[in-house]
């Protein structure tokens, strides 16, 4: 399934991606609220995270490129629950931040996963003090649900915990008039 959306061509992640995401993973911006900065790649076993560390052959993951010239945007996932759920992801290279570019990929997303893929609800979730990424979830719609304390995690300010968001296909709908 490949989704086109005003400025993205969003499709299924393949081995030729591997190289653009493990670049994303060596920036310390991009990094910084899942690892504190790059992943070590030497060191750093992508099983042994708990964070999606992409290379190609994930089935949840979709690749996300400019339509006009194809340059690599970033990655989204819609991951399934064993609820009738599924978490949503992005992540995505530092000079497209603050231009709308994460809300509208997820959104193609999340209106696939309701409309298509019969969630019931999407949930997502970031550190407290990733206000980047909160506000990309208040933009689809999501509520917060919860936070979560932090324990195992040394990066400043991860003692104000995760925070979860979600919103229902009956709230998507509400929300966004989806018939």
């Amino acid at each position: 399934m490949t989704f086109h959306t005003k400025n993205l061509t969003i499709s299924p992640c393949s081995a030729t991606d591997r190289d653009d995401f493990i670049a994303l993973e060596l920036d310390p911006d991009v990094m910084y609220f899942l690892n504190g900065g790059p992943v070590d790649h030497e060191t750093t076993d992508p099983d042994a995270v708990d964070f999606l560390m992409p290379r190609g052959t994930e089935p949840f993951v979709w690749t996300a490129r400019l339509t006009t010239s194809g340059e690599f945007v970033g990655w989204f996932c819609l991951s399934p629950g064993n609820d009738g759920s599924a978490e949503i992801g992005y992540r995505l290279r530092k000079i497209q931040w603050g231009q709308g570019i994460a809300s509208e990929g997820a959104l193609a997303l999340l209106d696939w996963g309701f409309a298509s893929a019969g969630y019931e609800k999407i949930v997502a979730c970031t550190m407290a003090i990733n206000l980047g990424s909160r506000r990309v979830m208040e933009k689809l719609g999501m509520r917060h649900v919860r936070t979560v304390e932090v324990t195992s995690s040394s990066i400043p300010g991860a003692d104000e915990g995760e925070v979860w968001y979600e919103v229902s296909r009956t709230e998507w709908r509400r929300a966004f008039s989806l018939s």
